[in-house]
């Protein structure tokens, strides 16, 4: 065999191994997306923040909110439902399994004002600024 042969054939087997690793990598993506719920967050003028986060198919009880080094995280465990199990037959089309998603936030969030609601599938978490670090308008006379 010569070079040139042996180099195409070195360049087929890098070529087939990139594709099965991207392949791969797109499958792992699709699993962790499926456990990271949509999120909407926005800070209002008055430099407090709003957080909704789709998290259906999780009980009120198994969600986790917390605030540690100016990091809010939620997490929830969807429980497996609407399972068929048959003798020849299996389906089951929900997913479930531990769901997580992280926020950075900046300092001064009030820790003692934090609110949170769920109802309907959807969390909404209200985050104040400390008092001191409101935007404040300054009457010029």
């Amino acid at each position: 065999m010569d070079i040139v042969e042996k180099t195409k054939e070195i360049g087929n087997e890098i070529e087939e191994t990139l594709e099965k690793g991207y392949e791969r990598g797109k499958e792992a993506l699709r699993n962790v997306a499926s456990h990271l719920p949509f999120a909407n967050l926005a800070q209002n003028k008055s430099g407090d923040f709003h957080v909704e986060i789709d998290m259906p198919g999780i009980k009120k009880e198994d969600i986790d909110v917390r605030i540690d080094n100016n990091i809010l995280t939620v997490s929830g465990e969807r429980k497996m439902k609407k399972e068929v199990k048959k003798k020849d037959y299996y389906h089951m089309e929900s997913s479930f399994g531990r769901i997580e998603r992280s926020f950075s936030l900046p300092k001064g969030i009030d820790q003692d004002k934090i609110n949170a609601k769920y109802k309907d599938g959807r969390l909404v978490i209200d985050l104040e600024r400390e008092k001191s670090l409101k935007p404040k308008a300054i009457e010029v006379k």
